[in-house]
């Protein structure tokens, strides 16, 4: 009976699904929030992934199905910005800085 349930907890625990390249952080410009209405792409390698929304208090989650390096591209008020990461079998906390330089958008990690 013992191992019974042992075999069943395993094959619990293989089941459960991975959350490999899990990315998730807060985005802000000039100090505060960026707020809804920005959003968040990710590309590793060849693969692309769709654009995420950020929340009201700037937040946004993306699941890449990769790890290794990649880049996440945030576009913000009609402009957009490349920024590399590197994506882990763990979830990994990414906050970023959006500023304009010279009419340019530009991401960097906070």
């Amino acid at each position: 009976m013992r191992t019974l349930a042992t075999l069943l907890v395993i094959a619990l625990a293989a089941s459960a699904p991975a959350a490999a390249g899990e990315v998730f952080g807060k985005i802000t410009a000039e100090g505060n929030p960026v707020g809804e209405g920005t959003t968040v792409a990710g590309k590793c390698s060849a693969r692309t992934y769709p654009a995420v929304p950020t929340d009201k208090s700037g937040s946004y989650h993306i699941i890449l199905d990769e790890t290794g390096k990649c880049a996440l591209t945030v576009s913000h008020k009609g402009q957009s910005a490349e920024v590399a990461i590197v994506s882990y079998d763990d979830a990994v906390q990414v906050d970023l800085v959006l500023e304009v330089k010279d009419g340019k958008l530009t991401a960097r990690r906070k």
